[in-house]
């Protein structure tokens, strides 16, 4: 191993870049936030992130096996550890399980009155999951796939919290919520596709970026202000919006636009799009703080 790089196990589960970790247990937190039930048990928060780390390595790890021959002729991912050899595929598998494991473990230890319906969202998600790294292949835009995966990040924290899918105000604030999350994430991962257009363009390998072309960023503005708007609507459905929410809340969502924005300059580097992305957990966080301050309200 290289002086100063990670272990290759952790860099394969990208542990050590824990930013994209958290950025899936964002919308978690909104929904655990969001329900009529506030704030949640610490206990059922802590089984919600280690399921939710355990799911995000196992995406991790099967991107990474469908895309082991593609990745070391990409320039943002020739050094991952299965690209240049540091990792075989059966160390990968057995990754790959333990990940499993685990996220099946934190299933079973959820509330037993909403344990069944967990189980059902959790096996609706998997093959989406495992499916989504081979959707650039067949698909013009794999990120929708990816920000579909991310919307069971809400449903089963919610399910888990309220006992269910129902709700209250005929199931608003859950669709809402949903809703922010998969434009969220169609967004960021929209832009991270952007790094990749001429590696991807060369290889035949589709990608959201570069079926909107010069639309992505336009795209991804709107995504951002959507899944702000949502937010905002569910959180004043709950009848919580007071000040605590919305001067966070302000905040976040004009960063997100200013960040949209700066999409626009032709001479960005590589680079941006992963400072663009490392931004993102940034402003997800804040507006995970604006709806756990508005439960104050």
């Amino acid at each position: 191993m290289a002086p100063g790089r990670a272990p290759a196990w952790l860099e394969l589960l990208r542990w050590h870049k824990p930013s994209g970790r958290l950025i899936l247990l964002i919308p978690a937190g909104w929904a655990l936030w969001l329900g009529p039930a506030v704030p949640p048990p610490a206990l059922l928060v802590a089984w919600i992130v280690l399921g939710g780390l355990a799911v995000s390595g196992a995406g991790c790890v099967a991107n990474d096996l469908w895309d082991r021959r593609i990745d070391p002729l990409v320039e943002r991912t020739r050094h991952r550890p299965l690209a240049d050899g540091r990792l075989g595929v059966g160390t990968a598998t057995v990754l790959l399980l333990l990940c499993l494991v685990v996220a099946l473990a934190a299933l079973l230890a959820l509330p037993a009155a909403s344990r069944v319906l967990c189980v059902g969202l959790a096996l609706a998600t998997l093959p989406l999951v495992l499916l989504y790294p081979s959707a650039k292949r067949w698909f013009a835009y794999p990120q929708l796939v990816l920000a579909l995966c991310w919307g069971f990040a809400v449903l089963l924290p919610w399910a888990a919290a309220q006992g269910g899918l129902q709700g209250n105000l005929g199931g608003w604030p859950l669709v809402l919520t949903w809703l922010a999350a998969v434009s969220w994430t169609f967004g960021f991962d929209t832009v991270y596709a952007m790094s990749d257009r001429e590696d991807d363009r060369r290889l035949g390998v589709r990608s959201s970026a570069l079926s909107l072309g010069a639309r992505a960023p336009l795209a991804v503005a709107l995504c951002y202000g959507l899944t702000c708007a949502a937010l905002a609507l569910a959180v004043l459905l709950q009848g919580r919006a007071g000040l605590p929410f919305w001067l966070p809340w302000a905040v976040a969502a004009l960063a997100m636009q200013q960040q949209a924005a700066q999409l626009r300059r032709p001479d960005l580097p590589r680079s941006a799009y992963g400072r663009h992305f490392a931004v993102q957990v940034w402003l997800g966080a804040l507006l995970l703080l604006a709806v756990v301050l508005s439960t104050a309200a």
